[in-house]
C-alpha cells in the first residue's frame, strides 16, 4: 500500500513536470502542515523566491479562514512587486479545504491564475 506522503510525491513530480514560473509568470507554490499554511511565489528560472507568506503569527479563526488572510496577504505582496499572473502549483494536495481557500483568496485579491 503507498502512504500518503508517497502518493503526494509521486502527484507531485508529474505536475512538476509540467508546471515551472518564470519571471513574468512565476509559480505560486503552497505548502500546508498540519498546524500552518506557507504560500511563495517561485523564478524556477534563475530558483528563486520572489515573494513568500505564512500563517505564522494570525491565530484567530478556523483553519480555512487563516488560509484565506495567507491568500490576501500573498496577493497584497505580489502586486506590490509587480507580478499580477502566476501559475498555481498546488504541490500534490487536493485543490479543497485549504488550498482552495488560499487560491480563491489570491484571485480575490486580484492575481490572475
Amino acid at each position: 500500500m503507498v502512504s500518503k506522503q508517497e502518493r503526494r510525491n509521486k502527484i507531485k513530480a508529474r505536475i512538476r513536470g509540467k508546471v515551472s514560473g518564470t519571471a513574468e509568470r512565476p509559480r505560486m507554490s503552497v505548502f500546508r502542515s498540519n498546524k500552518q499554511i506557507y504560500v511563495q511565489l517561485v523564478n524556477d528560472a534563475e530558483g528563486k523566491t520572489l515573494v513568500c507568506a505564512s500563517s505564522k503569527g494570525i491565530d484567530e479563526g478556523t483553519k480555512i479562514e487563516i488560509a484565506a488572510k495567507v491568500g490576501k496577504a500573498i496577493a497584497e505582496k505580489a502586486l506590490a512587486a509587480g507580478v499580477t499572473e502566476v501559475v498555481f502549483d498546488r504541490n500534490g494536495y487536493l485543490f479543497h479545504g485549504r488550498v482552495k481557500s488560499l487560491a480563491d483568496a489570491a484571485r480575490e485579491g486580484g492575481l490572475k491564475f
